[in-house]
């Protein structure tokens, strides 16, 4: 097993896949704790299904470099679920934008086919099955690139981020301007969607957002403690997955996520312990 890594390992595609997949990873976990304290954990679900509209728009429309269309749309309805929210709740804001969104890009794939094989185009879309051991140098360098804009984003603004996620009306007393930091928060959220698509497909995005967070709050109670956590946890479970499909086979996406459930559940058991 170690030859057949070793062997996997002197391939371009393999390393890219590992780099993009651990960045993203990264990008993922550090937000997934403010969006599940903040009980906002679903809009990855419905950002997701944003961006696979605007994918299959821009697959239409033979876009060399996908990402190009999809981030700025993801971007506006983020903005767009967080404005909406004042008016309906969020989460019907979201499921109205996300099933709108999924049904559009469905129809759009069917009624102007790119490929012959659109059911393997769909599933590759949906669960990410192949679509990070085919990136571009083009794509792994904006990947990258994007990545670690977001991670200094959050490491630049993580006091007002703290401050936001646990109580929004002491930060307003203080002069802080919550909607600002909220908006920040919701275009780097879309921007973390659009990466993770390759990673795990839309449909599972969710977990990948909320598995660490939750496995962190199991056994950390800081914010600190859980958001390190949680990005460690992360990222060794993006690389195990990622290794583990290129070895056995598997779909990628989807073993990354089942990586991160047996995580959860070892982390459950550790949190059980410690009471």
């Amino acid at each position: 097993m170690l030859e057949t890594l070793e062997l996997y390992l002197q391939y371009p595609f393999v390393i890219h896949a590992l780099i993009v997949g651990t960045l993203i990873a990264l990008c993922s976990s550090l937000l997934g704790v403010t969006l599940v304290l903040k009980r906002f954990s679903l809009i990855g679900d419905g950002l997701a299904h944003v961006a696979f509209g605007a994918l299959a728009v821009a697959t239409v429309l033979q876009f060399a470099n996908k990402m190009l269309l999809t981030l700025p749309i993801t971007v506006i309805c983020a903005v767009l679920i967080l404005r909406g929210g004042k008016k309906i709740k969020g989460d019907a804001v979201i499921a109205m934008i996300s099933v709108g969104a999924l049904a559009f890009g469905y129809l759009i794939m069917n009624l102007f086919a790119t490929s012959a094989n659109l059911s393997g185009d769909v599933c590759s879309t949906l669960f990410g099955s192949t679509s990070i051991l085919t990136l571009t140098e083009q794509e792994v360098f904006l990947s990258v690139g994007l990545s670690i804009l977001m991670i200094l984003a959050f490491v630049a603004f993580y006091n007002k981020i703290f401050a936001v996620t646990f109580d929004e009306d002491f930060a307003k007393a203080t002069g802080l301007n919550v909607e600002l930091y909220n908006l920040i928060i919701s275009v780097v959220v879309a921007v973390i969607i659009v990466l993770s698509m390759n990673l795990v497909g839309s449909l599972l995005i969710s977990a990948f957002i909320i598995f660490p967070a939750l496995s962190a709050m199991k056994i950390f109670k800081t914010f600190r403690a859980v958001t390190i956590f949680s990005a460690v946890f992360s990222v060794i479970c993006a690389l195990v997955g990622i290794i583990v499909s290129i070895l056995a086979g598997t779909p990628v996406g989807s073993t990354i996520v089942a990586v991160d459930a047996l995580g959860f559940a070892i982390c459950l058991l550790i949190g059980g312990f410690k009471q």
